[in-house]
C-alpha cells in the first residue's frame, strides 16, 4: 500500500519507528500550523501507544510585537493536551540575514537541551522541503546543500528528526481543521522581502499551477540527491583512509593527512575528500575559492604554503597537510626562566615541557628558535639546529615553537626529538605536551 494512503497518525509512527525507545521526545513548538499538528498527533497517539515522555520547548525570539502573546497560546494548547511546556526567551544578534541569526540563536536553546538519547521533533513538510532545494538552487548549491533538510541529523547530545517530511501543507490543514485546532499565524510569513516567503507566496503558485505535483518531485529530487551525498561521503571516506597514514609526529595531536595519495586523486575527488575531512573543523568556502587548495598542492616542494580558513589554517609541510587552529596560530612568548626545573612548566600557548628522569643542573631556560643556533652532539660535534631539523623533517610550522632548553648560551636539549630531546648518559630528557591536554607522547 503507498504510504499516502495510509491515515496520518500511522505515517507518524511508522516515521518515528527507530525512535519509540528514546529517553524523551520534545516537539519544537512555535504554535503555527505544523508544529500544532505534530503535537496534536503525538498527544493523541500518546494515549494508545507506548510513546516516549513527551514535551515541547517554545522559543519565543522577541522579534515583533504579535510575539508577545504566543508563549500564552502555546501554554494553554500544551495544557489542553496535557504536555509539559518549556518556555525559552533568547536575544536574536543583529546581523545582515534576520532569519538566519533567528536561527541560530534558536538551535543554540535546542543544542543545549537536548540530552543523550533525546529526540527534538521539528514540523517541517514537503511544502518546506521543496522551498529549501529551491532556494538552494538558486543560490548555487552543491549536491549536499540541494540534499535540503535531512530527515535526521544530530542536534546537541541527541538527534533532530523531521517526521513530517512526506507529509504535505494541505494534508496537514485538513487533519487541523477535522480536528478543529487553532494556530498562529506569523505575520512575518507574509513579508515578501524574506526569499522563503517570495519563493511560497510568488513563485510555487505558478509551479503547481503549471506541474500540480511539482512540490512532490522536488521533495523526490531533494531525496535522490541526499542519497548521492551520501555516496560522495562514502567516497571520501575511501579516499581519507588512504590519507590518514601513521607519521612521526602524532603526538603534536594535530589532524593531518598524507598529501601524495591526494594529490593522485582527480581534481574532484580531492575537492571532495577534502571538504569532507575539513567539514569537522570549519565552514567551508564556496565552489569559486577553492584555489587556495589548489596553490597549496602545487607550491615548490620548498615552500611552506597556507590556506586559510574561516576557522583555522591548512599548511602543508613534511609532505603532509595539517589543519592547525586556535593557540596554534599564536605566536608563542619568546622564553621563560625554569625556576624549579623538577616541575612541569607552562608555556603561553604552547602546552607544557617537564622532564623525564633526572634533572640537569645549572641555570635552566627555555626559550624558542630564532636563527642560529648550535647543537653540540657527542657522535658529531657543532651541529647547525637548522640542519638538524631538516634531517627529521620536522614540520614548518611547528620549529618556531618547539621548546628548547638553553643552560647559559648552551643549547642542551630540544624537546620530543630523539637523539636531540637528553642526555642519555645522564638519565634525562626533555618532554613537550603542545596543548593542555594530556595527549600522551610517543
Amino acid at each position: 500500500m503507498r504510504q499516502s494512503m495510509i491515515d496520518l497518525p500511522s505515517r507518524l509512527l511508522l516515521n518515528l519507528e527507530p525512535w519509540r525507545n528514546a529517553a524523551h521526545w520534545r516537539i519544537a513548538f512555535s504554535g503555527g500550523l505544523d508544529s500544532t499538528v505534530l503535537l496534536h498527533l503525538l498527544a493523541s497517539l500518546a494515549k494508545s501507544e507506548s510513546l516516549p515522555p513527551l514535551s515541547a520547548v517554545h522559543i519565543h525570539h522577541g522579534l515583533q510585537a504579535a510575539a508577545d502573546a504566543w508563549p500564552q497560546h502555546c501554554q494553554a494548547i500544551c495544557n489542553a493536551l496535557g504536555v509539559p511546556l518549556l518556555i525559552e526567551r533568547v536575544t536574536v544578534q543583529p546581523g545582515a540575514s534576520l532569519e538566519r541569526a533567528a536561527r541560530d540563536a534558536r538551535y543554540a536553546v535546542f543544542s543545549a537541551l537536548t540530552q543523550t538519547n533525546d529526540v527534538l521533533l521539528t514540523g517541517q513538510h514537503r511544502d518546506d522541503q521543496a522551498e529549501t532545494l529551491l532556494f538552494r538552487l538558486l543560490r548555487g548549491a552543491g549536491v549536499r546543500g540541494l540534499s535540503a533538510m535531512p530527515a535526521q541529523r544530530p542536534v546537541g547530545q541527541g538527534t533532530l528528526v523531521r517526521p513530517l517530511l512526506d507529509i504535505s501543507r494541505a494534508e496537514l490543514e485538513a487533519y487541523a481543521q477535522a480536528h478543529q485546532l487553532t494556530w498562529i499565524e506569523d505575520p512575518s510569513n507574509q513579508d515578501r522581502q524574506f526569499s522563503r516567503n517570495y519563493l511560497r507566496h510568488q513563485v510555487m503558485p505558478l509551479l503547481t499551477g503549471r506541474w500540480p505535483q511539482a512540490q512532490a518531485s522536488m521533495a523526490r529530487s531533494a531525496a535522490h540527491l541526499r542519497e548521492a551525498q551520501g555516496l560522495l561521503d562514502e567516497l571520501a571516506q575511501i579516499d581519507l583512509a588512504q590519507a590518514n597514514t601513521p607519521h612521526d609526529f602524532q603526538w603534536l595531536g594535530l589532524p593531518s593527512l598524507e598529501l601524495a595519495p591526494l594529490a593522485a586523486l582527480s581534481a574532484a575527488r580531492q575537492r571532495n575528500a577534502i571538504s569532507h575531512w575539513l567539514e569537522a573543523f570549519t565552514q567551508l568556502p564556496d565552489s569559486d575559492h577553492w584555489s587556495g587548495w589548489t596553490d597549496l598542492c602545487e607550491a615548490a616542494s620548498d615552500a611552506s604554503p597556507i590556506w586559510r580558513l574561516a576557522n583555522g589554517e591548512l599548511h602543508r609541510s613534511a609532505g603532509r597537510v595539517w589543519w592547525l587552529s586556535g593557540h596554534w596560530l599564536r605566536t608563542p612568548m619568546i622564553g621563560a626562566d625554569w625556576q624549579a626545573p623538577s616541575s612541569t612548566l607552562r608555556l603561553a600557548d604552547n602546552g607544557r615541557v617537564m622532564f623525564a628522569g633526572h634533572t640537569p643542573c645549572g641555570s635552566l631556560r627555555i626559550a624558542y628558535r630564532q636563527g642560529g643556533e648550535v647543537m653540540h652532539l657527542a657522535d658529531r660535534g657543532h651541529r647547525d639546529l637548522k640542519r638538524l631539523l631538516n634531517e627529521r623533517a620536522v614540520p614548518g610550522f611547528v620549529r618556531g615553537r618547539l621548546p628548547l632548553l638553553f643552560r647559559g648560551d648552551e643549547l642542551l636539549a630540544v624537546a620530543n626529538l630523539p637523539g636531540l630531546d637528553g642526555n642519555g648518559q645522564d638519565g634525562w630528557k626533555l618532554h613537550w605536551q603542545p596543548t593542555g591536554e594530556d595527549l600522551g607522547l610517543s
